[in-house]
């Protein structure tokens, strides 16, 4: 199974960021495989490389939320019809917000790059957190994606409104 992945890079602080690309894919491709969820092959999905400026501005259009945030998913589908769905959905992530949160929180940019890839990737598969028993589901199989690539519990120690969103 294969996925399209459009990667529009946006800010330019992600140019130095040469592995971002690569890193989505792993990602991508390790979450699909890892969440059990069918999706059909050649499925696409698009990923925005952008600002903070930027996501505020997604943020606040499609959540309500006049503030950045780290990766916001938009599903294409329902978790029902991925199976025949051309278009998984699309992916936004803040440079300024993923880096700053790496710093502040002490882990490696690239893992919590990956984390929120996961992350978004999982949303794009009918995965939430909005209740409790949805969020320990969700976090799980992150955790256990994660470790398939070899990167390290993302929620160990961490305060809840650190938690990828």
């Amino acid at each position: 199974m294969s996925t399209s992945i459009d990667i529009l890079t946006e800010a330019p602080g992600w140019e130095a960021l040469a592995w971002a690309e690569d890193a989505t894919r792993i990602a991508v491709e390790a979450t699909l495989a890892g969440s059990g969820v069918l999706t059909m092959d050649g499925a696409e999905i698009s990923l925005l490389l952008c600002d903070d400026a930027r996501i505020r501005e997604l943020n606040a259009q499609w959540r309500g939320l006049d503030k950045p945030t780290n990766v916001l998913s938009f599903p294409a589908a329902d978790a029902d019809e991925l199976e025949d769905a051309p278009l998984l959905g699309d992916i936004a992530v803040a440079l300024e917000t993923v880096e700053r949160e790496a710093r502040d929180e002490g882990k490696d940019l690239r893992a919590h790059y990956t984390h929120l890839i996961v992350h978004g990737t999982l949303h794009l598969l009918g995965f939430d957190h909005e209740v409790e028993e949805e969020a320990e589901e969700m976090e799980d199989m992150e955790r256990r994606i994660l470790a398939g690539l070899g990167i390290a519990d993302p929620y160990a120690d961490a305060e809840p409104e650190t938690r990828a969103t």
